[in-house]
């Protein structure tokens, strides 16, 4: 599969599951999730040959927040190249069954390459899944799949792509709420 071949495939799929999670009542009988620090590390540009290790931190807000179905999101990720990228935007948790969530996720920020991978653009956008397990405690473990590219707002746009594992854990757990 070709490099294009595939962001059209991550692109066309995080479409896809937001578009179902569209479809996932607003009013589903469950307990209302509290915010989030979830915290990632894994592999940046894996389908270019693994230029990079890449370390993520983000703030997910709680239910409260939501907008619609959506819950809004802000982070920072950084790569061992010295890329960084501060990012907002809005995920939808899609269950699974009772421990298992599905997460697409939009965010749109702003990058700069450091020693790293030139993205062609400062604004840049990340589309992604992630698959959650929900522990007892509501802390999760998952594996994300993201990508991120300028969308034609440069004059290259070579994107880039990225597998991380992520650990969430409830904010009012860690503050004593």
């Amino acid at each position: 599969m070709t490099r294009t071949s595939l962001r059209g495939v991550l692109s066309w799929a995080a479409a896809a599951v937001l578009g179902l999670g569209l479809g996932v009542s607003a009013g589903a009988a469950k307990a209302e999730e509290p915010a989030f620090l979830a915290l990632s590390a894994g592999a940046y540009d894996v389908n270019d040959d693994f230029t990079a290790g890449e370390f993520r931190a983000e703030y997910r807000f709680s239910e409260a927040s939501k907008l619609w179905i959506f819950t809004p999101f802000i982070g920072v990720m950084a790569t061992t190249d010295e890329a960084v990228y501060g990012y907002v935007g809005l995920g939808v948790d899609i269950p699974l069954g009772q421990r298992v969530v599905l997460i697409p996720s939009a965010a749109v920020g702003a990058y700069h390459d450091g020693d790293g991978k030139d993205l062609g653009h400062t604004v840049e956008f990340r589309t992604g899944l992630e698959l959650a397990y929900r522990f007892d405690n509501r802390s999760r473990l998952g594996l994300a799949v993201h990508h991120i590219s300028n969308a034609g707002l440069g004059d290259s746009n070579p994107g880039t792509e990225s597998v991380v594992l992520t650990y969430s854990m409830p904010t009012d757990a860690l503050f004593g709420r």
